[in-house]
């Protein structure tokens, strides 16, 4: 006994030294991220981070290193410095935010930098309101949905989608961001790679941070289209990137990826058993030719779809995920440990505003968008245009702009917007949303224009 009980000293010796080692790195990393801020620079640097993981694998080949080990663990080392570089970083909800605080104190804010739709849900959801009383769905309900339900949704799914799924394909969820997390949380484990095409919405990012899951970003510029490099995506997978997020039409910019880089993407994903997780709640907003991730019949692909804004449903929070049956079992477990099941009422309204005829919402948020692009060329803001969504991402050619300045001083003049910096590593770009009316969305890029001719 007293040699293991020797051993065992080592051993703990050896893990408060890592711990104290630890705090020291945490500290480097919080005077990092000062420097870096100062320097209007992003959190992440993923050339820096592949050269410290070229020298972590180097030397486990020769300290003789299980090397997926390592990296493992260099992993959550990196994560743990995004998390402490990235606690004061704005997104487009901290404008929501600070917007909503000033109009409770009387001030009138024009919104522009969140995707919530002013027009309401179809009429069919205001009739299904009154009845869902009468018709009993008040109860505790299965995890994965209710049957009629899920069966409506297979219905929709095919339809829409032309493609076969079965109720064991669908999963309900509070809105797609519970699918989104659910399916990051089950799928990877910590220390896992995934990868994020940016710039992309947060919550991607921000859910693999939380179950502790590395996110390798590819980088896309305005120069290219916003299209992905798939060299880049090749050459950034290795033996613990286990996943790759997809959303088109996309979150800022509404690319839509020519098809053939689409396959391409996909082909890599099936080559390397990876997962692929497509976000496509813009789908019904595609202004050009686009193809659903389901159509590849892939069975390592979670497609998440809500009805937040193509019913216009936002505050009703329900939304759905399409997979492979044991990848929803996986999703499921999570769900139903965290929240028994989405609420029946809800469930209910939304299978009744499937019935519903949505392509006016599409057609209104067209000519907005259209609209939205008129009048950013004549302010001369640098953008592509985009192919769908309900966005603009563009980039202020001004020396200096601070994206998050601007959006935070914007909103004393009553504009909110966001800010690039959301997105991913693009500070000079401000995003704003098409989702007002006309003569709305007229009189915010009017105090975009002034706000800008001033800075000038």
């Amino acid at each position: 006994m007293s040699d293991i009980n020797d051993l065992r000293n080592k051993m703990d010796e050896v893990t408060l030294e890592m711990i104290k080692l630890l705090k020291t790195r945490i500290d480097i990393a919080k005077e990092i991220g000062e420097v870096k801020k100062n320097m209007g620079k992003g959190v992440t640097d993923e050339l820096r981070e592949d050269n410290l993981r070229g020298k972590v694998i180097s030397l486990s080949k020769n300290i003789e290193l299980d090397e997926s080990i390592a990296t493992k663990y260099l992993n959550f080392l990196l994560n743990e410095s995004v998390k402490v570089q990235s606690s004061n970083k704005q997104t487009h909800l901290s404008i929501f935010f600070k917007a909503k605080a000033l109009e409770q104190q009387g001030k009138k804010i024009i919104h522009m930098e969140v995707g919530e739709l002013d027009f309401l849900p179809p009429p069919i959801v205001k009739k299904a309101l009154e009845e869902v009383f009468d018709k009993g769905f008040l109860k505790y309900g299965q995890v994965r949905g209710m049957t009629i339900f899920r069966d409506a949704l297979v219905k929709y799914i095919s339809e829409k989608f032309n493609t076969n799924v079965s109720q064991d394909n669908i999963i309900v969820s509070p809105g797609a961001r519970f699918s989104i997390f659910t399916a990051i949380s089950t799928l990877l484990n910590p220390g896992d790679e995934m990868i994020v095409i940016e710039p992309a919405w947060p919550a991607y990012k921000e859910c693999a941070l939380n179950s502790g899951i590395k996110v390798r970003t590819i980088n896309t510029t305005i120069e290219d289209k916003w299209e992905p490099s798939l060299e880049k995506i090749e050459n950034t997978i290795n033996s613990n990137t286990k996943m790759i997020v997809l959303n088109y039409p996309n979150n800022p910019t509404g690319k839509i990826l020519p098809e053939k880089l689409q396959d391409d993407i996909v082909n890599l994903a099936r080559k390397n058993s990876l997962y692929v997780l497509s976000d496509e709640i813009y789908s019904q907003y595609a202004k050009s030719s686009w193809k659903s991730i389901l159509s590849y019949n892939y069975e390592k692909s979670i497609v998440t779809q809500s009805f937040s804004k193509s019913h216009a449903m936002t505050g009703f929070r329900i939304g759905y995920g399409i997979a492979d049956t044991k990848i929803i079992e996986k999703m499921a477990k999570l769900e139903a440990l965290c929240l028994t099941n989405v609420s029946e009422p809800i469930q209910y309204i939304a299978m009744k505003a499937l019935e519903a005829d949505i392509s006016n919402n599409t057609n209104t948020v067209q000519n907005r968008l259209d609209l939205l692009v008129q009048k950013a060329k004549e302010i001369g803001l640098d953008f592509v245009v985009p192919d769908g969504a309900m966005y603009i991402f563009a980039r202020v050619n001004k020396e200096g702009f601070d994206g998050t300045q601007f959006a935070n001083s914007t909103l004393e003049k009553g504009l909110a917007i966001a800010s690039g910096e959301g997105f991913g590593n693009y500070k000079n770009f401000i995003r704003i949303s098409a989702c007002q009316d006309e003569k709305i969305l007229i009189d915010g890029m009017n105090i975009l224009n002034n706000i800008m001719s001033e800075k000038q």
